[in-house]
């Protein structure tokens, strides 16, 4: 131990004079620091934990890689660039701009993570809109980005003030050329900001053979999941110029269906009438706010329609479906407890006797 403390301090006797830009030194100061940075986190992860407010949380695992990322970054870039002065005896001007260059772009790497961890944060929670959620995030993205390279041009010298006069004539010219493109990112605003559907929505167009889920609501394209599970990718522009139907955001589903009687059972149709209408005024699943119309409405061919006209409280198809099954039996159930019945189609062809009886002779005749 006595040995190895002697040699350590006769290395650090003999380091130059210059022992801060010693690449070896600083590359150990490095270490150094990252293992000090691990130490500092794992202390602060444990801290944050135990508090019940999360914006703690979601700012130190946003820190975490951009600041071990700048912890090497940084010290390598002072490293190289004196082994290149060194080498070539020159004066580097250009560090100082790089190393300006990494800040800005450590910063921007840490707002991007925390704007990530706070979207994957509000939408575990499903308490908010997740079509809301995703377009801020997206936006607020892009505004420090464009930031970021703002300030990246700026860095290199470029005056913002002639970079911005020509992005005038520019963007003219770009949207001139994009306008498809330009049409897809409006759309993509109008369905964000109007909200004729979100994530995980029913919709369909009578104007086209869209229908399905919306899967995905991007800045070009909207991909929507049919139900028999083909995706369909719609660009953003689409939804400008056609009608949509979103049925998932209906209040009520209905139920229309017209019942024939037999025309036997004339004498029984006010009652069965008033049987079907207290049947469904009594039913759990049936809206009693919304309209009710139990009544005859034609006098058909063959039987005694009767239009049955409701609206059940769900508006899950599937649920939706077992209600609508369940009434029309108990509707059967109502005709039948009446003494009536189901019509069935039918035809009555009277004949004359004597033209029957003529008919009849005639054949044993020729017989």
């Amino acid at each position: 131990m006595n040995e190895l403390l002697a040699q350590l301090r006769s290395y650090i006797t003999t380091l130059p004079a210059d022992w801060d830009t010693n690449v070896i030194f600083i590359t150990a100061a490095s270490f150094v620091a990252w293992i000090a940075w691990r130490v500092l986190y794992s202390r602060l992860d444990l801290l944050v934990d135990k508090t019940k407010f999360q914006w703690d949380n979601l700012t130190l695992h946003a820190l975490k890689a951009p600041i071990s990322t700048l912890i090497w970054l940084w010290p390598a870039t002072v490293s190289i660039g004196i082994l290149i002065q060194n080498r070539f005896q020159s004066e580097l001007n250009w560090l100082s701009t790089l190393k300006h260059l990494l800040v800005i772009a450590i910063f921007v790497w840490i707002v991007i993570r925390l704007i990530n961890n706070v979207e994957k944060h509000v939408l575990s929670q499903k308490k908010r809109d997740e079509t809301t959620v995703q377009a801020i995030a997206k936006v607020t993205r892009l505004i420090f980005l464009v930031i970021g390279g703002l300030t990246i041009m700026q860095s290199f010298g470029l005056s913002l003030s002639g970079l911005l006069t020509f992005g005038g004539v520019g963007g003219l010219i770009v949207g001139l050329a994009a306008k498809d493109l330009l049409a897809n990112f409006f759309g993509g605003l109008m369905i964000y900001f109007d909200r004729p559907f979100k994530v995980g929505d029913w919709v369909r167009s009578p104007d086209r053979q869209i229908e399905g889920t919306v899967e995905r609501i991007g800045w070009r394209m909207t991909i929507v999941r049919t139900f028999d599970k083909r995706p369909l990718y719609i660009p953003n522009s689409v939804f400008s110029n056609i009608v949509v139907e979103n049925p998932s955001r209906m209040l009520n589903r209905r139920i229309k269906e017209n019942i024939g009687l037999r025309y036997d059972d004339s004498k029984r149709l006010s009652d069965v009438v008033s049987g079907i209408k207290s049947m469904l005024q009594n039913h759990p699943d049936i809206d009693n706010n919304q309209t009710l119309i139990v009544n005859l409405v034609q006098f058909g061919p063959s039987s005694l329609d009767i239009m049955v006209y409701t609206f059940t409280k769900t508006v899950n198809w599937i649920r939706y479906q077992e209600v609508k099954q369940d009434v029309m039996l108990k509707i059967l159930e109502v005709i039948h407890s009446h003494g009536a019945d189901i019509a069935f189609p039918t035809q009555t062809i009277r004949v004359d006797p004597q033209s029957a009886s003529a008919v009849e002779s005639s054949i044993q005749i020729e017989r």
